[in-house]
């Protein structure tokens, strides 16, 4: 039987890029899931999502046949996004304050993170993947803005990104509403304080 126009065909060329209509679907797609998913919680109806989107629910099932695609992609959107507000800050700022605004980004990142917590570690193997890219963006990103901040003798020289990014997760993930996530943004001023300590200042 032949393959209808929607089949999977493999090949050596690089996927043609969305329409503008499909990709301006896609991007209202993510950030209606990204807020739905913190509000409710990731088992909130595929159909609401649509809705908030203002696209049919069709449309959310050719993006995402299953739940954990649309969480996934919510996933890796958020972590994409911090890390490039990384080189943005980087341009703009001087290096320490180039540092604690992106640490400030980074615990709104955690705040829409909760509502993908209970899927993400469920166990489930369609998530096995997304610790690894976590770290593998976010990573670099803050070993860069560390390195320039040592540099410029603002921070001490020793700090590991990836301790410093559990240890800022922990802290923000305290109480989920707006006063936690102004508590997060105190604790996270306090612990850039810290890393102050014993920087060796520039010549």
């Amino acid at each position: 039987m032949p393959a209808g126009p929607d089949a999977a065909v493999t090949t050596d060329r690089a996927p043609r890029p969305l329409r503008a209509d499909a990709a301006r679907n896609l991007d209202a797609l993510l950030e209606a899931a990204k807020v739905a998913f913190a509000a409710a919680g990731v088992d909130v109806p595929m159909r609401e999502i649509a809705a908030r989107a203002g696209v049919g629910v069709g449309t959310l099932y050719r993006h995402f046949p299953k739940r954990s695609d649309l969480i996934q992609a919510v996933f890796r959107r958020e972590v994409d996004a911090c890390a490039d507000a990384g080189a943005t800050l980087a341009a703009q700022h001087e290096p320490l304050e180039a540092l604690t605004r992106w640490l400030l980004r980074f615990t709104d990142f955690v705040a829409t993170k909760r509502g993908l917590g209970a899927a993400l570690h469920s166990g489930d193997p369609a998530y096995d993947a997304l610790p690894a890219y976590f770290t593998g963006r976010l990573g670099p990103t803050l070993r860069g803005l560390l390195d320039a901040a040592a540099a410029a003798g603002e921070v001490r020289s020793d700090v590991d990104p990836e301790e410093l990014l559990i240890a800022v997760s922990r802290l923000c993930m305290v109480t989920p509403d707006d006063a936690g996530s102004q508590q997060g943004h105190r604790m996270v001023r306090l612990l850039v304080d810290g890393l102050r300590f014993g920087a060796t200042r520039a010549p």
